[in-house]
């Protein structure tokens, strides 16, 4: 019983901790003369990108996952607060001397919000919490395949990515009760460099995801393609000079209301010591500059 008590005083202290590292903004304070204009205590964008700053966290944002059979080797803690882009899921994992520390950008099929997705696990909602995470099955678990992002329509359709194959994104479907095994998108997705970080719209209307082409902006530029009537996808657009710059854009997604497009800004930086590292920023716009792309 001590051994316990004192695992889940560890945890909340480490929970605790990662919870204090997001600074505050004093512009993105809310302000109760506007309060019916904002959006989850934030001032929404219009059609012009603008830089989304996290206000701070605490401790109670946070639920540890599964409390019923805690395992000190590994264990998560699923996010319950209002920032309505923060990564859902953290994970602690016994590295020996030391937690390591994951952040799982799980996503929720919009049709069953019981359920979260990454990479190729899931959980699923229970009585008590979240469940263990569960594996999708021997399909996505292939050692030939990197998957570093995973997004599902509402029909449970996934569509991941694949850095172990020369960058490429796959999809699968569930065709009459049974899940299709992942295929290899056409060549309007799969064409130049680093193809990742897909998104697929909840209706599948349309799916956004990360390049590097030679007619691009920069080094990765934001691309969508559109769901034709047979069913196919189109060509793929650039987002345009709103969304992408000479520098890294990937990792657009939507809100799971649909109202705003979140996406990352990524610039090489070099450290006092030499060392180079990437930094980015997050950047959200009104969900309304998708149809400004859609072919009429």
């Amino acid at each position: 019983m001590k051994n316990s008590i004192l695992n889940i005083l560890f945890i909340a202290i480490l929970v605790f901790i990662y919870a204090c590292k997001t600074e505050i903004s004093e512009d993105n304070q809310a302000d109760s003369s506007t309060e019916e204009n904002l959006y989850f205590g934030y001032k929404p964008p219009g059609l012009i990108p603008e830089v989304f700053v996290p206000k701070n966290q605490s401790a109670e944002d946070w639920k540890l996952g599964n409390p019923d059979q805690l395992d000190m080797n590994e264990f998560y803690f699923a996010y319950t607060g209002n920032n309505p882009f923060e990564d859902p899921v953290i994970v602690f994992r016994n590295e020996g001397s030391y937690y390591r520390v994951n952040k799982y950008n799980f996503k929720h099929n919009p049709g069953d919000s019981t359920i979260l997705y990454s990479r190729w696990n899931y959980i699923e909602r229970t009585d008590s919490g979240w469940s263990k995470m569960k594996s999708l099955g021997p399909m996505f678990e292939r050692d030939d395949w990197g998957i570093m992002v995973m997004s599902v329509s509402s029909k449970g359709t996934l569509v991941f990515d694949d850095y172990k194959s020369n960058d490429v994104i796959r999809i699968s479907r569930i065709i009459n009760g049974k899940r299709e095994e992942p295929r290899l998108l056409d060549e309007h997705i799969n064409t130049g460099k680093w193809t990742a970080h897909p998104f697929i719209a909840p209706d599948e209307s349309f799916l956004i995801w990360g390049s590097e082409r030679a007619e691009g902006y920069g080094l990765s530029d934001n691309y969508i393609s559109f769901r034709q009537p047979d069913g196919s996808w189109g060509p793929a657009i650039n987002m345009g000079d709103q969304i992408n710059s000479e520098l890294v854009e990937n990792g657009a997604r939507l809100t799971p209301d649909g109202k705003y497009l979140l996406f990352g800004r990524s610039e090489e930086k070099e450290g006092e010591d030499g060392k180079k590292y990437w930094e980015t920023t997050n950047y959200w716009v009104d969900a309304k500059i998708i149809e400004t792309l859609r072919p009429q």
